[in-house]
């Protein structure tokens, strides 16, 4: 499970950081609103922290920009703006919750406790992933494609949910490779194209369409061909 923290004040990302770590969290930072909108667009989070004074965009076009782009993630909005109108706005661009600086860190984790346990509540009851007629779900493990049911290993099924959590964007072995294997990639190695071959053979062998691809000198991609 990770939380994004979108901020420039480097010792308030610290001690944030520092602390979520401690109650198990895996944390991702971002220093301005342009590389936060990147990463929120381009890793599933179980909740977004952001500043609303950033620099390139701030915190409140951020979190519109979110929701425009139909990102459902919770948004805690941290700022030392507290009126009633600033909370009303913030809540209006699509935040979920407004914390008010200076704040202890033990409500900060209260906060985050009950914005993800919302989400989970409402991720559990629809999380399947799906593209064409294969099925994945996260909760149970287990995975289907025209009906029939596929056993996978775990690092397969690892594989598989990564893919299908970024349908139709070209994903490189180097990035595999950090996210699922948490190692520097060598190119030494063939072990992710073993396991794609692996993955291969039992969600597109038997079956049409065929949903996984490789892009030649770029990486693979899990998307329908038009």
């Amino acid at each position: 499970m990770r939380i994004l923290i979108v901020e420039d004040e480097v010792k308030t990302v610290q001690s944030i950081k520092q602390g979520l770590e401690e109650h198990q969290w895996d944390v991702d930072v971002a220093y301005d609103g342009t590389m936060g909108f990147q990463l929120a667009t381009r890793f599933p989070y179980a909740l977004i922290i952001t500043d609303i004074i950033l620099p390139g965009m701030n915190g409140l076009e951020l979190c519109q920009k979110l929701r425009d782009a139909n990102l459902s993630t919770p948004i805690l909005m941290l700022t030392a703006l507290g009126t009633t109108e600033d909370k009303i706005i913030g809540l209006d661009a699509g935040a979920d919750d407004y914390l008010i600086k200076p704040f202890e860190f033990r409500e900060l984790m209260a906060r985050v406790r009950a914005l993800t346990r919302r989400n989970n509540s409402v991720t559990q009851a629809a999380n399947l992933l799906k593209i064409a007629d294969l099925e994945l779900n996260p909760d149970t493990k287990q995975v289907v494609r025209a009906g029939k049911e596929i056993t996978l290993t775990a690092k397969e099924f690892q594989l598989l949910e990564y893919f299908l959590r970024h349908q139709g964007r070209v994903i490189s072995k180097v990035e595999l490779a950090e996210k699922l294997w948490d190692l520097t990639f060598d190119t030494g190695t063939n072990v992710i194209e073993v396991y794609i071959n692996f993955l291969r053979k039992k969600i597109d062998k038997d079956f049409e369409p065929k949903l996984l691809h490789t892009q030649i000198g770029m990486g693979y991609v899990v998307k329908v061909l038009s």
